[in-house]
């Protein structure tokens, strides 16, 4: 696939971005993206490898030696065509997925991997520059009625599948806008919420309904979505993880994703009372992951004092660790473009009191600094660090510390079993609650996951629907090899 020589020829390259002092003061998308030419040359990167271990490590097995052989090639339309084949939206993946493919390419043994995300951005981009990508309606109806709850990506790739197997489909989305996390969650300077708008445009135009300020079980009544043929539920896992802190209440702890929110909100127009603001704030954002790097970059823009960042985890090493060898997931330090704007980075540290003052009032926060004690066949114990203690002035606290599972209402109220984390029962492979006609799909059935996991679900969740309702289905799947079904 590509060059037979490129990978030797050629070395990788990235994108690169608009200067730090420019791009913070504003919330728009901050990258340069390379020329067709250097696009070219790292598909042609792509080496005749035998077993392309890529295809196990995207969730949807995305074809990616087949699109990046057509990207050297230069035929772009035919890269878009394979590309969409097992992606429904890779201008979201191709901004907001860590890549797990390019964690399995066969060159990352040896050389930098091929750039895989960056090349699906750029397919994605010039096929809706060239307008290759337009809606394509199911061109007969079955006359069955589907209801997708949520329309983050696991909704919205559901709702397209289901659309194109000929059932009408609505969607139930409670914000006031299409998108789930990717609307609001996501901070406009890492996807502008342009890219959501176009697509959702596109699946209009095939005919899918969506219903926003709809919000099951509150607003709209569980014997509406019982009058659906067949319901999928990929609502997210959306409660949120807090801390049992002496001071938690305290006025300046915040959870991040009000944050975010709020900041996107105001960014799109749209009117916020009492915003949370880091502005001339000293900042403390607890987390470590990709939510609490969103909101460095986010108090950075606001104009925060200072930034800093806590992790109870210890600092990954620099390259991967030899406990998470190729082809898996390493275990790696990342430094996200937020973190090198401006963010003091403190791993092994536990924060012990929120410190207010009389009035209610975050002032400071007390941590202790710690060390996990590893026992064999015993879970890590975490050990505080005798006279570490330190008090670190802090106005604002940001808790980016991930979610605990989906929100109980539907399940509640429909008489769905879940399981010890919450999430919605419905077992891998064919996506079926305990209820025949209610179907699960995304983070509300698996926990907290990845973006391209989401748009897995969704589509496999629609094949499994489309079977219940019409006794089979010609929408394609994967195996648990990552290998498809159906694609032509």
């Amino acid at each position: 696939m590509g060059k037979v020589t490129g990978f030797k020829e050629f070395e990788r390259k990235d994108e690169s971005y608009k200067a730090v002092e420019e791009r913070v003061h504003n919330y728009n998308e901050f990258t340069v993206p390379l020329s067709e030419a250097e696009i070219t040359e790292q598909g042609s990167r792509c080496m005749d490898c035998g077993i392309p271990f890529c295809h196990s490590g995207c969730p949807l097995g995305n074809l990616i030696p087949d699109f990046n052989h057509m990207v050297h090639q230069g035929e772009w339309q035919k890269a878009s065509l394979i590309l969409h084949s097992t992606n429904n939206f890779p201008e979201f993946t191709g901004r907001l997925c860590p890549a797990p493919c390019e964690k399995a390419c066969v060159l990352g043994i040896i050389e930098d991997p091929i750039s895989i995300e960056n090349i699906e951005k750029n397919i994605v981009e010039r096929a809706f520059k060239e307008g290759w990508i337009k809606p394509q309606p199911p061109k007969k109806r079955t006359g069955k009625t589907v209801a997708v709850v949520g329309s983050g990506p696991a909704g919205l790739a559901a709702a397209q599948q289901l659309n194109r197997a000929g059932h009408t489909v609505t969607v139930f989305e409670r914000d006031d806008e299409v998108g789930g996390l990717l609307r609001y969650g996501i901070p406009n300077f890492k996807m502008e919420k342009g890219i959501i708008d176009r697509r959702v445009a596109i699946l209009e135009a095939e005919g899918i309904t969506f219903k926003v300020n709809a919000n099951v079980g509150v607003n709209v009544s569980i014997d509406e979505l019982k009058s659906f043929d067949a319901i999928t539920l990929c609502g997210g896992a959306t409660q949120r993880r807090s801390l049992p802190t002496p001071g938690i209440d305290a006025d300046g702890v915040v959870q991040a994703m009000d944050f975010l929110t709020q900041q996107t909100k105001v960014v799109l127009g749209k009117e916020v009372k009492d915003q949370v603001l880091a502005t001339g704030k000293d900042v403390i954002v607890i987390g470590g992951g990709d939510t609490g790097s969103d909101c460095v970059g986010t108090s950075n823009r606001q104009g925060a004092k200072s930034v800093a960042n806590f992790e109870i985890m210890p600092k990954p090493p620099g390259h991967r660790s030899p406990s998470t060898p190729w082809p898996y997931w390493p275990l790696q330090l990342k430094t996200s473009t937020s973190h090198k704007e401006g963010c003091d980075r403190n791993w092994l540290i536990n924060t012990k009191e929120f410190i207010k003052d009389k009035n209610g009032k975050l002032t400071a926060l007390k941590t202790v600094n710690v060390e996990w004690k590893m026992v064999p066949g015993q879970r890590p114990q975490l050990i505080e660090i005798e006279g570490s203690e330190k008090i670190w002035p802090c106005d604002l606290a940001l808790l980016a510390l991930g979610f605990t599972g989906p929100e109980a209402t539907i399940a509640e109220q429909l008489g769905i079993e879940t399981d010890a984390r919450s999430n919605y029962k419905a077992e891998y492979g064919n996506y079926q609650t305990n209820i025949p006609n209610v179907f699960a799909a995304g983070d509300m059935r698996r926990g907290q996951s990845l973006i391209v996991w989401a748009i897995s679900e969704g589509r496999e969740a629609a094949r499994q629907v489309d079977i219940f309702l019409m006794g089979k289905s010609d929408l394609p799947s994967k195996d648990i090899a990552g290998d498809l079904v159906g694609v032509q």
